[in-house]
């Protein structure tokens, strides 16, 4: 009988720590998903998509208009640099021709991709339920035909790498600034870009702000007299001599 008591107590110790667990880092631009390059990636083109994906990585690592996306366990991440640092997108957010991408471009495909056809879309709908289907209704059909180009890829990163990688935001967003003019075509990915916020070094110093706004008050309707008085000096003479102006004696 003194087991039961001693499980209970043990279960409801585990459980807040495994939520604490789930909830750290999740969906922080600084999430860790285990990718560290030394330098940049061989990137190479999806025959007949918009998307490039890393051949020579263990990792499901694409490009796709302007931003690269790695799809890691069950979530999509994406960065405007090559080594990070990851933002989790939403199974909402994730643009479609990302999601079009063959099974067979996977380097290091789940378990439950086993057994998809390797030239075709891996089933999300499947995996991520009926909501989801419904919310990304037709996102597997489209016409190849119409697809856009794909996006020149930031070749400038190729400089940095190593010890020379930017990590702090101001300096990536600054150098992307310099280097990369494209524009996103796809909304998800014009959404997420715009969400960033704008480069340190180029942002311009605040005006610095007038403590005295208390004196201001006191002082405006004394000033706003002050000046009314000099243009018009007439009417003050006129004021002194207790004569309106333009009387006539």
């Amino acid at each position: 009988m003194r087991a039961a008591p001693l499980l209970l107590l043990l279960l409801l110790g585990v459980a807040p720590a495994t939520d604490a667990q789930v909830r750290i880092g999740v969906g922080l631009p600084s999430v860790d998903i285990g990718i560290h390059l030394g330098g940049y990636p061989r990137l190479v083109r999806v025959p007949g998509y918009p998307v490039y994906y890393a051949d020579g990585m263990d990792s499901n690592f694409f490009f796709y208009d302007g931003l690269y996306w790695v799809f890691d366990e069950d979530d999509w991440y994406s960065s405007s640099w090559y080594d990070g640092p990851w933002d989790r997108v939403s199974r909402g957010r994730v643009p479609v021709y990302v999601l079009r991408v063959p099974v067979g471009y996977y380097r290091h495909a789940p378990r439950y991709f086993n057994g998809w056809r390797r030239d075709a879309p891996p089933r999300w709908g499947d995996r991520w339920g009926r909501d989801w289907q419904r919310q990304r209704e037709g996102w597997d059909r489209w016409d190849r035909s119409r697809a856009p180009a794909p996006a020149p890829l930031p070749a400038y990163q190729r400089e940095y790498g190593g010890s020379r990688y930017p990590r702090a935001e101001p300096q990536r967003r600054e150098l992307e600034q310099r280097h990369y003019r494209y524009q996103p075509t796809d909304p998800n990915v014009r959404e997420r870009r715009n969400a960033q916020p704008p480069a340190g070094p180029r942002a311009q110093p605040a005006a610095p702000r007038n403590d005295n706004r208390s004196d201001n008050r006191r002082n405006d309707g004394r000033d706003e007299s002050r000046q009314q008085d000099r243009n018009e000096p007439g009417r003050e003479r006129d004021r002194k001599n207790d004569k309106p102006k333009g009387h006539t004696p």
